[in-house]
């Protein structure tokens, strides 16, 4: 049995870990003993160390000591800061963007000059601004709040801002872009653009796509898509791997822009290969592109995993020898229902205080739902604290009926969680974002 690094701690990293222990020895350095990483470590007969995985020589040394082959990534910040790279140098088997690779995510204005490139029609109108004579001169351009200000770089799904849902002017608008130009050197200021959101996940091994099932995110923090942006609150797919406003041509449309920009991406050498996920608006006008992500998304990757027919680690292993067809790589047609649960603050309020609660987990999975733990461990027993101020465990159903699987997670839930931490109630009804 292979011997496997994965690195990263979130709910993402949790489902994966799952997968991976089936078929693999799974191993992991874990800044803290996410519960549910810990448990697929265990199972798999690997080993785990608490230690920092941004940091290279830690990981370096763990690789040598345990004889690992393959690593698997799926962060946003540990694939910029090249621990695939380091992984590659070292002879492993890599899942994941180079960090030259994983550019399209982690630079904006990189991505949207590949878009342009390849799909021109598909660009929302933009500017990249870097200095605040013309930031102010765009901005003065618009009517109240009718703009996007974008980050250059990542931000965890927090950093973008839309007119009129994250602040009321323009002059609000203003001043946070002002604050990242000041910080990063540039800011993006976009149209505001109406039309249905929606994202598309495939699996690559650098020069073959295979489309995943279509996902709905819930990024925001509060019930009716209100409140501040988030990491994901939840994440609904239907078992005709669609949304109800999508259309097949919709996503071939889009799955025929990804698979040229990893070709693109891969002009001179494999710089791409794992995860590409687009993130796209159906307008009156066509599909429009907004940004691409180098990995797997949080909680979307529960689904899409949970769909997944043929073990993980065959997929891993077709896209490392560059064989992956849809053939190998099969999702069921189920619906599959993921609901987020977090501490009262997150999102809402800075709080550096841990929050304990309980979980009654025995009564969760007795009902046929599974718990992923993200920015949480066990105290003992039934207690956790959270480790930070995110997002802490996911609760995932699968059915025949979108409706099946939403009432066998929120029944699951009813009673087995410490009262005062918060999820939507909402997930399963379809927003305009």
């Amino acid at each position: 049995m292979k011997k496997c690094l994965l690195l990263g701690n979130n709910g993402r990293e949790a489902a994966m870990a799952e997968f991976i222990s089936k078929g693999y020895s799974l191993y992991a350095v874990l800044p803290h003993e996410n519960p549910s990483i810990v448990d697929s470590i265990q199972k798999s007969g690997g080993k785990y160390i608490v230690g920092d995985p941004f940091d290279k020589e830690i990981v370096r040394n763990f690789i040598r000591e345990n004889d690992l082959e393959v690593c698997v990534i799926s962060s946003d910040n540990l694939q910029q800061d090249g621990l695939n790279d380091l992984a590659m140098e070292e002879g492993l088997t890599t899942f994941g963007a180079t960090s030259e690779g994983a550019k399209i995510e982690w630079k904006k204005t990189y991505a949207l000059d590949i878009v342009e490139q390849l799909a021109p029609e598909m660009i929302i109108k933009n500017y990249n601004v870097t200095d605040e004579e013309t930031l102010k001169r765009i901005v003065d351009t618009y009517s109240e709040a009718e703009f996007v200000v974008k980050p250059e770089g990542l931000t965890g799904g927090k950093g973008v801002k839309v007119g009129g849902v994250h602040f009321a002017s323009k002059e609000e608008g203003y001043e946070y872009a002002i604050g990242l130009l000041k910080a990063a050197g540039n800011v993006i200021i976009q149209d505001k653009v109406q039309g249905e959101e929606f994202t598309v996940m495939a699996l690559t091994d650098g020069k073959n796509l295979v489309i995943t099932p279509t996902t709905f995110d819930y990024p925001y923090r509060l019930d009716g898509d209100k409140g501040p942006g988030t990491g994901g609150m939840g994440t609904i797919s239907f078992a005709n791997g669609l949304l109800p406003f999508l259309t097949e041509s919709d996503i071939d449309e889009c799955t025929d822009l990804m698979k040229k920009t990893v070709e693109y991406v891969n002009r001179d050498s494999l710089e791409f290969k794992g995860v590409i996920y687009g993130g796209f608006f159906k307008c009156a006008d066509g599909i429009k592109f907004i940004e691409f992500n180098a990995r797997f998304g949080d909680p979307e990757s529960i689904n899409v995993l949970n769909l997944l027919e043929n073990p993980f680690t065959e997929v891993i292993e077709h896209i490392s020898e560059g064989t992956l067809t849809e053939e190998n790589c099969k999702f069921k047609k189920e619906c599959t229902f993921v609901v987020y649960v977090v501490s009262p603050d997150y999102a809402m309020r800075e709080n550096n205080e841990p929050c304990v609660f309980t979980l009654n987990t025995e009564a969760i999975l007795d009902k046929g739902a599974k718990i992923y733990f993200a920015g949480t461990k066990r105290v003992e027993g039934n207690t956790y604290v959270s480790v930070s101020n995110s997002r802490l465990f996911a609760v995932m159903t699968s059915a025949d009926t979108l409706e099946e699987a939403k009432a066998k997670a929120y029944s699951a839930m009813e009673g087995n969680i410490d009262p005062k931490l918060h999820y939507r109630k909402d997930i399963g009804e379809i927003y305009k974002h």
